[in-house]
């Protein structure tokens, strides 16, 4: 009974969460953001920041640098981060579960 309200509450949780990610299409660092994602099932708007000027220039303007990848979760911007960054945030901020 309680892994079900657990359960309830992390897709509650999941539900609300609001990804945005500033990402190169073929870059290390952006697949390794992709891959944490994809590891907490969590859906995400990805930005291509290398054929979209105008995606840059929003990373650029929300984040204030230029590095990516850059990821946004529910208005808290995490700069020149790498996929291991964003989930010790995320578990920290109890955004993704440990697996």
């Amino acid at each position: 009974m309680a892994f079900e309200k657990n359960h309830a509450i992390i897709i509650q949780l999941m539900n609300k969460t609001s990804i945005t990610c500033y990402l190169k299409p073929m870059c290390g660092w952006s697949e390794g953001v992709r891959s944490v994602l994809r590891k907490h099932g969590l859906e995400w708007d990805e930005k291509d920041v290398v054929n979209n000027p105008e995606h840059r220039a929003e990373m650029i303007e929300r984040s204030g640098q230029m590095m990516q990848p850059c990821v946004e979760i529910n208005g808290h911007m995490l700069a020149d981060v790498s996929g291991d960054e964003v989930e010790a945030w995320m578990l920290a901020n109890n955004i993704a579960q440990p697996t």
